[in-house]
């Protein structure tokens, strides 16, 4: 993804800001991209697939009667922008830079608004989504790109254009 000019941040995002300072300070310096190993791989394999299933979907509307409220999902329920910030916190932990841990916002593939995690790596950029379990390239998603936060300051979000990830479609053909 290339980023281009400067955009809001969602106001979830604002707001989790002011209940959880420490989780929106800019980093000084860092990496932003991760080496991609065997072990960071399965990393993000493991860490995608156990809160894929350890948070059960639920809306802010049904959970705390608000529209939007970006949270860690402590009650075991809610909705997309939980799941990421929980894989976020947990990749952190794990030694992760958060400049490499990008929440994006994104259209769904049905063209629903809806958040994922974009993890930087020297192979490319990766999107963690809690509608599937599998890893996609952001480019072999299907999703259309909105914003997302910038690398060097997560407060900063930068306009992504639409960008559309097709993914690869593979004819065979019979001779």
């Amino acid at each position: 993804l290339h980023p281009g000019l400067d955009s809001r941040p969602p106001i979830g995002w604002v707001q989790f800001c002011v209940q959880n300072p420490v989780e929106c300070r800019t980093a000084p310096g860092g990496s932003d991209k991760v080496t991609l190993s065997e072990r960071s791989w399965r990393e993000l394999v493991d860490i995608n697939l156990r809160f894929n299933k350890a948070i059960a979907p639920m809306t802010d509307q049904e959970q705390y009667g608000v529209p939007e409220r970006w949270t860690y999902a402590t009650t075991g329920k809610g909705d997309c922008e939980d799941y990421v910030l929980e894989k976020r916190r947990e990749l952190a932990r794990r030694g992760w830079p958060f400049s490499a841990l990008l929440i994006t916002v994104v259209l769904d593939k049905e063209g629903g608004g809806h958040a994922v995690l974009t993890v930087m790596t020297d192979r490319g950029e990766f999107v963690l989504d809690n509608q599937t379990d599998v890893i996609h390239r952001w480019s072999e998603s299907g999703l259309t790109f909105i914003k997302r936060q910038s690398p060097r300051n997560p407060n900063a979000w930068l306009d992504l254009g639409r960008i559309i990830g097709r993914p690869e479609v593979v004819t065979a053909t019979i001779r």
